[in-house]
């Protein structure tokens, strides 16, 4: 498989930092981000790579030359003109299918598992999924359960509430996609090439939370420098065994209120979001795990429990943190209520506390539950956390409950996650 590094732009955002090097060139943590970028690929065992320059395009052909040094074979397309990030596609003489990136991201995924994906979809094109923390100046994904994309949310002009399902700039693309594609100058990867394909049903996001960042802005610069100096990038590897989080909802995440059947009744905790951007940070999956008889009662129905979701993405995305996974039991075992849904009134493995939902996860994402925590107010959760061996703490800051003697006890979500810094 071929690689094309879109590395045309100015980098205008860093501009402050250095203006005398193409972004490509700015360096994370001492080493160049087409550096870190080629390195990856060669270790994912991609050596022929196409790198598409427009700025400063004499300074990295300069630096990295035919690629020999790195064990790669790189070739240039310079854009005589910037054609955005597309329009250079369909002049590259791709035949097969071929990995595109975006020329500021600094990455660690395994690439035979989004192919495997890619493959058994049989996609035009595989885009690289996942939250991030500022979904609000992203281009987000709608899709379908199994992935398949739907549309497309742009930067600007969003709806209130939305799933905060980035697209992180790395697709993997089939040559097919480009057969009637032929732009008149600067195209659009997403606007002019992507979105009009959505009605095929072959446009498929890959979800996964493995690393995956921009470093386009001094912000982002800095946060993906303290996470390489951490190892987040090799740590978040699908490959290996993840720690996680598990966060109950009402009265841990969000203010407890009974039963919340409208998104408009559900508002953040004091602290909780700062906790939940605290654990991203530090590299815990942080990961939703609810029980909401409120569908099986009949008190909404599944569609409004997604939008009280997306509402929860939303308000915490606003401060800078994101959910890794929502996981969501929306049985309920007794009957008699009017309205119910009597498909969703049984006996299931995933109400907490038994430890269903967990177990999903933990198979999903590769997580290894001794090394976790499962955090609520609930007795419940408690023994959501023993059932499926992780360690359980129980909050005081949502509904009333007597303490537990035999766990680790904390007022809010916050001043449980100051003990893992």
């Amino acid at each position: 498989m071929r690689a094309v590094i879109l590395a045309g732009g100015k980098g205008a955002r860093l501009a402050g930092l250095r203006d005398d090097i193409p972004k490509p060139l700015f360096p994370v943590a001492g080493v160049p981000v087409l550096t870190r970028q080629l390195t990856a690929l060669k270790n994912e065992g991609i050596t022929q790579i196409t790198v598409v320059t427009c700025h400063m395009s004499a300074l990295l052909e300069a630096r990295y030359g035919d690629g020999r040094d790195l064990g790669v074979s790189l070739r240039y397309y310079k854009e005589p003109a910037p054609l955005g990030t597309a329009g250079a596609l369909p002049l590259l003489d791709l035949k097969e299918d071929f990995l595109l990136l975006n020329g500021d991201l600094v990455f660690d995924f395994d690439l035979a598992s989004m192919l495997e994906f890619h493959k058994k979809h049989n996609a035009l094109a595989t885009l690289f999924a996942h939250p991030n923390a500022h979904p609000f100046d992203s281009a987000l994904l709608q899709t379908e359960e199994n992935g398949r994309v739907t549309g497309f949310l742009p930067k600007e002009g969003k709806p209130a509430v939305y799933e905060n399902l980035c697209n992180a700039g790395i697709g993997i693309l089939s040559p097919a996609l480009l057969k009637d594609f032929s732009p008149d100058g600067p195209a659009d990867l997403d606007r002019d090439l992507l979105l009009p394909a959505v009605s095929t049903g072959r446009i498929y996001a890959y979800k996964s939370y493995e690393y995956v960042k921009d470093m386009g802005t001094p912000e982002r610069l800095a946060a993906v420098e303290r996470d390489v100096a951490a190892g987040l990038p090799r740590l978040r590897r699908r490959d290996r065994p993840q720690r996680a989080v598990f966060l109950d909802r009402d009265g841990t995440v969000n203010v407890y209120r009974g039963f919340i059947s409208d998104p408009a009744c559900l508002e953040l905790a004091p602290g909780a979001a700062a906790a939940v951007r605290k654990l991203n940070e530090l590299g815990y999956l942080a990961v939703l795990a609810t029980n909401q008889p409120v569908v099986a009662r009949g008190l909404c129905d599944e569609r409004t429990l997604c939008d009280i979701h997306r509402r929860l993405q939303t308000l915490l995305g606003a401060e800078g943190a994101f959910l890794d996974g929502i996981y969501v039991c929306p049985h309920h075992p007794d009957k008699g209520f009017p309205g119910e849904a009597p498909e969703l009134k049984i006996d299931c493995d995933c109400r907490k506390p038994k430890p269903g939902l967990l177990l999903r996860a933990a198979a999903e994402m590769h997580i290894d539950l001794s090394a976790s925590y499962m955090v609520g107010d609930t007795a419940r959760d408690v023994g959501t956390g023993k059932n499926a061996g992780c360690t359980p703490v129980f909050l005081r800051c949502g509904k009333p409950e007597p303490e537990p003697a035999d766990v680790a006890v904390f007022d809010d979500l916050a001043a449980f996650v100051r003990t893992l810094e």
